[in-house]
């Protein structure tokens, strides 16, 4: 006697199956904190950016291994502009801290990486957007035209604040290189980042000239281009992927 299995119970097995091989999972730690630093480049309403430095330090809550929130500090100094070859004669240096509210979306989280060495090897690029506050401190700045400039020499004052705090947007793109303790855990990372910080307000140049007088149209800006580590710590959960 030939026995048939009920087209019902078929499809049932094959699905069984096909839930079995799109499923796994892992062991993660549900926190992390990271320190960093690297140069840092300015876009404001002086003609001519200039390069600074930037060092931060953060802290990230892992909803998953590949979606995380967090905080980040930054610590450092924006400058631009150049007495001399700025078309107005003017330059500023801000010594600027900043602390800002960060979610990030690893690639990890969208593809099959297991036993695939390319897909492995790309899941900890990221991308995140936050939003925080700048505490605007401009150490020196040319509120008046110096007595040798080429056009309408000793004007001033450039209007504006020495000190304030602005709203800021960072947008990041990077990638984390992960590294194993001795218990096949990811407890290290380096980190690789680029982030455009976008300040809402006049204080980052500490210039607010009318936009009727001198072009003042986009936000202020800057670019943090920065190498760092983080250590993951705290309870292990379990992370389950379906595929």
């Amino acid at each position: 006697m030939t026995y048939r299995l009920p087209k019902t119970s078929a499809l049932t097995v094959l699905f069984s199956l096909s839930f079995l091989m799109s499923f796994s999972q892992s062991n993660y730690f549900k926190w992390s904190w990271g320190l960093g630093g690297g140069a840092n480049y300015s876009k404001t309403d002086v003609v001519e950016g200039n390069w600074g430095y930037t060092a931060k330090g953060e802290i990230n809550y892992h909803f998953t291994p590949f979606i995380t929130g967090g905080l980040e500090a930054q610590y450092g100094m924006v400058q631009g502009g150049d007495i001399v070859t700025d078309p107005h004669n003017r330059q500023f240096v801000n010594k600027y801290t900043s602390i800002t509210a960060n979610l990030k979306l690893h690639l990890g989280e969208f593809i099959p990486y297991e036993r695939k060495p390319f897909l492995e090897a790309i899941k900890g690029i990221y991308a995140g957007i936050g939003i925080g506050a700048i505490n605007n401190n401009i150490s020196d700045i040319v509120r008046y035209k110096p007595s040798w400039a080429a056009f309408d020499p000793g004007y001033g004052p450039f209007p504006g604040e020495d000190k304030g705090v602005n709203l800021i947007v960072p947008i990041n793109l990077g990638f984390n290189y992960y590294l194993n303790d001795g218990y096949g855990y990811v407890r290290y990372v380096i980190n690789f980042n680029a982030q455009s910080n976008f300040t809402f307000g006049e204080g980052l140049d500490g210039y607010n000239d009318p936009s009727t007088k001198f072009k003042n149209y986009d936000p202020d800006t800057f670019n943090v281009y920065s190498v760092g580590v983080k250590y993951f710590f705290g309870n292990i959960k379990a992370y389950r992927k379906f595929f």
